[in-house]
């Protein structure tokens, strides 16, 4: 049962075959794959509908907040590029178009494989300038075509993988010789084992780090598209920005979909240094009455309960923030902006709580088999994957400063983290004012740098507000207060009148309020079932041990052989000098 009373739908494949076979010296390729088949497992576990999809049902935000991605991070990304950014994407036209009814239920049944394609190699973020065409031909069909090296498709995993792979591919929509804006297309992209003509899928070096992934450089030579292929209509919009935004809201859907991800990292760091520190003791071992757990210290404490207090505030903006991104009356602008500031924050905290922990856990914290490195680099791909948390903060924050829109207020604007969000904010609007324009070199040097902590900062004064109003334990809530201060410890000194000591004092305070009942804080999470790290038990590392590769001979090598006559004559050569 998940911590928000629904039935993990997933408990029985920690242990199935798919997800039980021993991967740390499979090769690269090999696992690849099998995160294909692992991604259809999670999937097929939640029996999506298109309504699910369309609807932003319970259940397509339990999917993104499903321990099961502790398994496999690759898995992950290939299932909500698959469900979300694909099949959510082509879903959207079903209405108008109920041929596309089959092709999604494909998708979301497993019998095909879905991507997303729209980042280009040379253009990064500035999806505006994209450079693939789709050339509408006199027959009615379209030319698909990678005019430049730098409009290769970077980065989605388009090489065959076992079943027929469709992608939804952005290009501009190109008739008569006139640019009408962007399109998504459906186009057959390889049929399991071989490409289709004129894509050309080139494999990257595997990422280092997280679960291995065929990500690929994919381009298009005049490669024949019907005329159903295209998605939307082939009138020229009034706005070509507004039209591009509109074409992908998948991808905000995605920011804070992905976002969600966070919390089963932060549960799963809280459970493995718990129990590693348990477990891991210091003193005599001839003598068990004088040893102790590291887990007594308080620099073992630390970061636990950080991200334990983290974790539990998390959940509740969480619950917030899916409630008002699916409110239909808000602005849309407000409900990207709320997505964006999830997004950072729970990367933010995610990234404080793999970094802390695992470094108390000493040289084992550095082994992908216990998950902590592994998943803080899965992280680093979430945090630039549907919205990178820079590029989202300078976008939100300088529309705010210009007054687009505003988002939700603080339930208590005297709270410590509300004055923090409205301190911040004013210094940045103290500047804006003095400067000619929004683009300019002054804004540039002055602004830009300090949008991610602005955007942090809104974070954090939501996810405070979110917790008070859910009845979070108010020891968690104060230490998660003490966390954030942490984070800009000047600012408090100089504008709240809290000083050092005073900072020292709140965090000790609520630590000490926490730690009795950590034990019971980390059961409630209840992802030990999918926690695959030895280091948690005793009799895991015992079975850990035994799976590894072992090397035996009879081998005989002295150490300190005696020198031949090369030797004498070196010492006599080096006498006479």
């Amino acid at each position: 049962m998940s911590s928000d009373g629904y039935p993990r739908r997933t408990l029985h494949l920690p242990h199935s075959d798919v997800f039980a076979q021993p991967v740390y010296y499979m090769d690269h390729d090999d696992r690849a794959y099998l995160s294909y088949e692992k991604a259809k497992a999670i999937g097929l576990s939640y029996d999506m509908t298109i309504d699910d999809i369309l609807s932003l049902t319970p259940k397509f935000w339990q999917l993104h907040n499903d321990p099961a991605v502790l398994l496999d991070g690759g898995a992950i990304t290939l299932l909500t590029i698959q469900y979300n950014l694909c099949a959510g994407t082509i879903a959207r036209y079903t209405g108008r178009r109920p041929e596309l009814i089959p092709l999604v239920e494909d998708l979301l049944q497993y019998r095909k494989h879905g991507q997303f394609m729209m980042t280009e190699l040379g253009h990064g973020l500035d999806i505006g300038n994209i450079e693939t065409t789709a050339t509408l031909l006199p027959s009615g069909e379209f030319a698909l075509n990678s005019p430049t090296p730098g409009a290769a498709k970077f980065m989605p995993p388009t090489a065959p993988a076992g079943l027929p792979c469709v992608a939804v591919v952005f290009a501009r929509l190109i008739v008569d010789g006139e640019d009408r804006g962007h399109r998504p297309f459906i186009v057959s992209l390889n049929d399991g084992k071989q490409m289709c003509a004129g894509i050309q899928s080139r494999v990257l070096p595997y990422r280092g780090g997280p679960n291995p992934l065929t990500h690929s450089l994919t381009t298009f030579t005049n490669v024949r598209l019907p005329r159903s292929a295209l998605l939307g209509s082939l009138e020229k919009p009034a706005n070509f920005h507004a039209n591009l935004m509109d074409i992908i809201w998948r991808i905000t859907i995605g920011t804070i979909a992905l976002g969600c991800l966070a919390l089963p990292f932060m549960q799963c760091y809280a459970t493995i240094g718990t129990m590693y520190s348990l477990r891991r003791q210091i003193g005599p071992v001839s003598d068990p009455t004088r040893r102790l757990p590291i887990l007594s210290f308080r620099t073992q404490q630390a970061p636990i309960l950080a991200v334990t207090a983290n974790a539990y505030v998390m959940q509740a903006l969480q619950r917030w923030a899916i409630g008002r991104f699916c409110d239909q009356s808000l602005d849309s602008r407000v409900r990207h902006g709320i997505a964006a500031i999830f997004k950072g924050v729970m990367v933010q905290h995610s990234q404080q709580g793999a970094l802390g922990v695992s470094e108390r856990c000493g040289a084992q914290g550095l082994f992908v088999h216990n998950q902590m490195s592994c998943l803080h680099n899965e992280m680093r791909g979430i945090a630039i994957a549907e919205g990178d948390v820079l590029g989202l903060a300078v976008r939100l924050v300088n529309e705010l400063l210009l007054g687009r829109y505003k988002m939700p207020p603080p339930v208590d604007p005297n709270s410590l983290l509300a004055r923090h969000e409205a301190g911040l904010f004013q210094e940045l609007r103290d500047i804006i004012k003095d400067v000619p324009h929004h683009r300019s070199a002054e804004v540039n040097r002055l602004v830009l740098p300090h949008c991610q902590p602005v955007m942090e900062a809104i974070g954090h004064r939501m996810a405070y507000d979110a917790a008070v109003a859910q009845g979070v334990r108010p020891c968690l809530i104060d230490l998660y207060v003490a966390n954030v201060v942490r984070l800009d410890p000047a600012w408090y000194v100089e504008n709240a009148g809290l000083g050092r000591r005073a900072q020292q004092e709140m965090e000790t305070k609520a630590m000490d309020a926490t730690l009795p009942i950590l034990g019971e804080l980390v059961k409630e999470m209840d992802v030990f079932a999918y926690v695959t790290a030895p280091i948690v038990s005793d009799e895991r590392w015992a079975a850990f041990v035994d799976s590894l590769k072992v090397f035996r001979g009879n081998a005989r090598v002295e150490a300190l052989e005696a020198r031949g006559r090369a030797g004498r004559d070196t010492e006599m050569v080096r006498s006479h000098l």
